[in-house]
């Protein structure tokens, strides 16, 4: 069994308000070779869907009835977070937590499996959002869909602010080819990608 790395636990105070977060937020693409920290990553992680410290247990984004169908994957490279090794981990919610999925750089194959896409590659970090759609649809059926949609759009959009607060930057992807981005991630066809964040200090 992989050994659960430990997150720093996530600020509750930052120096960049919400208001300026939002009228600062862009899409980028542009990313320098620089690494981020190991507490920036844990306050991206947090805020894509993370447990609230102040809401007794439930977290950062709204679920249709609390299904949660999110599953949170980080890629990065060598040197390209501190203290972090170069490979996938899954993000564990309930104890806000890494776990090694696999060893080994995979932003390349991952750039590739999204159409070449070349900042996937350039940036230390891509976080991929998957759904597993069933958890949600066991409860709402059909309607299920679109409650999915609706939480991935509320995951994307906190990522968005609080890589800006932190000074980062990032970009939603949704050009990708389904099938090979869960090769990349070797997990079954219960998970559905649905965005890939590559996230880094902007060029």
């Amino acid at each position: 069994m992989s050994q659960e790395i430990s997150l720093p636990p996530p600020q509750e105070q930052g120096r960049v308000t919400l208001e300026e977060a939002i009228n600062q937020r862009r899409s980028i693409r542009d990313f320098t070779s620089e690494s981020i920290t190991l507490a920036q990553l844990s306050q991206i992680l947090q805020a894509a869907g993370g447990i609230s410290h102040t809401s007794r247990g439930r977290r950062t984004v709204p679920s249709a009835g609390a299904t949660y169908p999110l599953e949170i994957f980080v890629l990065c490279g060598q040197n390209c977070v501190t203290a972090l090794d170069a490979g996938i981990y899954y993000y564990n919610v309930d104890t806000h937590t890494l776990t090694l999925h696999h060893k080994g750089d995979a932003r390349l194959e991952l750039s590739r499996a999204a159409l070449s896409q070349s900042f996937i590659y350039d940036a230390p970090v891509d976080i991929i959002v998957c759904a597993e759609y069933e958890r949600t649809a066991r409860r709402y059926g059909k309607r299920a869909e679109r409650y999915v949609h609706f939480e991935v759009g509320h995951a994307g959009q906190n990522i968005y602010l609080q890589a800006t607060a932190l000074g980062l930057g990032t970009v939603a992807v949704g050009a990708f080819f389904d099938e090979k981005v869960r090769e990349v991630l070797q997990v079954d066809e219960r998970y559905r990608p649905l965005y890939i964040m590559p996230v880094g200090k902007p060029a």
